[in-house]
């Protein structure tokens, strides 16, 4: 049985775009479309800044990496995850990474590297954030935009089953950018040669 070339649909045609509400964070849009059917629908979103957001995977060594414990008021409670915001104006996507990873973690890294582009709730989010390796650190801190201090913790990768066992380990984008993150890296350790 072959299957056969996906069909790409055109996209819906926007008819009105209207702004619902705005706050320092979030920008909700009504979006009313016409589907190519004549099918007519309302979608509302969130809107994003438009310069993006980055994850980092930081390894102090081959086989560790710097998570951070914060407070996530969604939870109302704190959470251990990965390093991460947004993307100033005029940055690129490595600059971002490494001074979020200076605020959140007290290190920089003279080699980062880009994992994987996630996006989340593409139904109702625009958001991107692009998963960024991070090695060779050294120790460097900013000033950052946290209400407090945030608690480094540094976890093997091999541990990944046993974080998932935690009720404090549980968001999607660092869950999954730890999974490539060590696949990546086991696939480069089996392509280098062993020096006997």
């Amino acid at each position: 049985m072959s299957e056969s070339a996906p069909t790409y649909l055109q996209k819906p045609h926007i008819l009105k775009r209207t702004s619902v509400a705005r706050s320092r964070l979030f920008h909700v849009e009504s979006l009313e479309l016409r589907f190519s059917n004549g099918e007519e629908r309302q979608f509302e979103r969130l809107t994003g800044s438009g310069h993006g957001a980055v994850m980092i995977v930081a390894m102090p060594d081959p086989e560790h990496v710097l998570l951070i414990r914060e407070y996530a008021a969604g939870f109302e409670d704190y959470v251990l995850t990965l390093p991460k915001g947004l993307v100033d104006p005029g940055e690129d996507v490595v600059t971002a990474a490494n001074r979020e990873l200076m605020e959140e973690c007290g290190f920089g890294a003279r080699c980062i590297e880009p994992l994987v582009e996630f996006s989340l709730a593409p139904n109702y989010m625009s958001h991107r954030m692009q998963v960024m390796l991070a090695t060779d650190l050294y120790p460097k801190r900013l000033p950052g935009d946290e209400p407090e201090p945030l608690i480094v913790e540094t976890h093997a990768l091999d541990e990944l089953p046993a974080l998932l066992l935690r009720e404090d380990f549980h968001e999607a984008r660092a869950i999954a950018a730890l999974y490539i993150a060590r696949d990546k890296l086991r696939a480069d350790n089996a392509e280098t040669p062993k020096l006997l």
